[in-house]
C-alpha cells in the first residue's frame, strides 16, 4: 500500500510517500506560503537527488496540487493508493485514526473554534487531496487522539461545569503521533511489554509539548485545549497566569485578537530574548555571553523540568525519559542543561553518550541511573503512515471477513 503522507504547517506543508514496505520513496515541503508574494520555495528529495526551487503557490490548496506532482514525478511512480493527512485538533469524537469522507471532512470544519488556526489548513490540504486523487483512500490522524485516554481529573479545568459540556472546555493535548510513537519505540527498548511501563516523553521543537505515559496511554499532558498551554516555545509562551491577559487588555487597549496575536507570535523564547525563537541560535548566543539569550534558555530549561517533576508524581515513578522534536534529538547541550541536577530523582546522564546521540536514536543515560533516558527520532510523518495503514489494512481484513 503506497501512502502519501501530508503535513500542514502556518507558512508550510510538507509531504513523504511510503511504499509497501515503509520506505521513504520521496519527499518533499513547500515552505513560505505565508508571504504575500505569489512565489513559495519547493524542495524534493528522492534517494540523493534533491531539486529546488521556487513555485507560484500563496495556499495550501495551491501547494498539495504542486507538492503531490512533484513527489509522485520524482517517485517514477503516479499510483497511490492513499493519503495520510496531519489534522490538529480532533476534539473528543476522533480517538484513532479515520477514514475521511464528507462527514468526517465536515466534523473537523465543525472543530475549528477549538483550532482556528490549524484546523482550516488541514482542511484546505484533505479537500486539495481528495480532489486530486479522488479514488485514492483519505485518512485523518489527529493529533489529540492519542491524549484522549486522559482520566477526568487531567483533563478537566476548575471552570464551571457548563463550559465543558457546552462548550467543549476542556484539555486536550497535541503531539500525539510523535508521543505516541516514542513511547512505543522505548516499550520495545524496555522490554516490549507496554503494561506496567511508566514513560515520559519530551517533544522539543518550535513547538513543545511533555507527556506521561503509563501502560502506553497518555494520562497527563503539558499541552491544553489549544497548542498555547505548557511549556515555553519559540513564539507561544506557553502557560501565563489568566489574569495577564485581563490586565494587559486594559493596560494596552488591546481587544481578545490582540491578546491572543501577543501570545501566539510574540512570545516564548523569542519575548524571552527579543531576537530569536530558534533553540540552536539561543545556544550559541548564549555561549557567547549574550544575558537575553541565557534568560530565555533559563526559563525554558525550568519549564521543562517542572513538568518533568509533575509527570514524575502523576506517574509514581518512571521507567524511561524520552526527548525527541527537533531540538530534542539534536541538541545534546539542550539536554544535559534540562537534566542537571536530576540525579536525586532518577535522571543520571551519561555525558558521553548524550554527546554521541545529536540527531540519532539511542540510550544516554548512564549504567547506574534508575531511570532509563532515551533520544528517539520523532519520524511523524512515518508514524502518521503507520496509523494510516494499520487502519486501512484492518477495515480491508473485515471486509473479507
Amino acid at each position: 500500500m503506497k501512502i502519501l503522507v501530508t503535513n500542514c504547517g502556518s507558512s508550510s506543508l510538507k509531504g513523504k510517500l511510503f511504499d509497501e514496505q515503509g520506505r521513504v520513496l520521496a519527499s518533499g515541503q513547500v515552505a513560505g506560503l505565508a508571504s504575500r508574494d505569489s512565489t513559495a520555495q519547493l524542495q524534493v528529495v528522492a534517494g540523493e537527488r534533491v531539486e529546488k526551487r521556487e513555485v507560484e503557490a500563496t495556499s495550501h490548496d495551491q501547494a498539495f496540487d504542486v507538492l503531490a506532482r512533484e513527489i509522485l514525478g520524482a517517485a517514477d511512480d503516479p499510483e497511490l493508493d492513499a493519503v495520510g493527512h496531519r489534522v490538529v485538533h480532533g476534539g473528543e469524537r476522533f480517538s484513532r485514526a479515520t477514514q475521511i469522507d464528507d462527514e468526517v471532512e465536515a466534523a473537523i470544519e465543525a472543530l475549528v473554534p477549538l483550532a482556528p488556526l490549524h484546523n482550516p489548513l488541514c482542511l484546505e490540504g484533505i479537500r486539495a487531496a481528495r480532489r486530486a486523487f479522488p479514488q485514492a483512500q483519505h485518512v485523518a490522524v489527529f493529533d489529540t487522539a492519542f491524549h484522549q485516554t486522559l482520566p477526568e481529573a487531567a483533563y478537566l479545568y476548575a471552570l464551571p461545569h457548563d463550559t465543558y459540556e457546552r462548550d467543549g472546555v476542556r484539555r486536550y493535548g497535541f503531539h500525539g503521533s510523535s508521543h505516541r510513537s516514542v513511547s512505543e519505540r522505548a516499550i520495545e527498548w524496555l522490554g516490549g511489554s507496554a503494561e506496567g511501563t511508566r514513560i515520559i516523553t519530551c517533544h522539543l521543537g518550535a513547538g513543545c509539548s511533555t507527556a506521561a505515559i503509563r501502560d502506553g496511554r497518555s494520562v497527563d499532558t503539558s499541552m491544553g485545549m489549544t497548542p498555547l498551554e505548557g511549556l515555553v516555545m519559540s513564539t507561544r509562551s506557553g502557560d501565563v497566569d489568566p489574569g495577564v491577559f485581563a490586565y494587559l487588555a486594559r493596560r494596552r487597549g488591546l481587544d481578545a485578537t490582540g491578546v491572543e496575536a501577543m501570545l501566539q507570535n510574540e512570545s516564548g523564547l523569542l519575548g524571552l530574548s527579543q531576537t530569536t525563537g530558534d533553540l540552536k541560535q539561543l545556544l550559541e548566543d548564549a555561549r557567547g555571553g549574550r544575558a537575553p539569550a541565557a534568560r530565555a534558555l533559563g526559563v525554558f530549561t525550568h519549564r521543562v523540568r517542572r513538568y518533568i517533576g509533575a509527570h514524575l508524581a502523576v506517574l509514581g515513578g518512571a521507567d524511561a525519559l524520552v526527548f525527541t522534536g527537533g531540538a530534542g534529538e539534536n541538541s545534546p547541550e539542550l539536554r544535559a542543561r534540562i537534566l542537571e541536577d536530576l540525579g536525586g530523582l532518577g535522571f543520571v546522564l551519561d555525558p558521553a553518550r548524550n554527546e554521541a546521540h545529536a540527531g540519532n536514536s539511542g540510550t544516554i543515560s548512564h549504567d547506574d541511573s534508575p531511570c532509563a533516558i532515551y533520544v528517539i527520532e520523532a519520524d511523524e510523518e512515518r508514524a502518521i503512515a503507520d496509523e494510516a495503514r494499520t487502519l486501512l489494512e484492518a477495515q480491508s481484513s473485515s471486509s473479507v471477513r
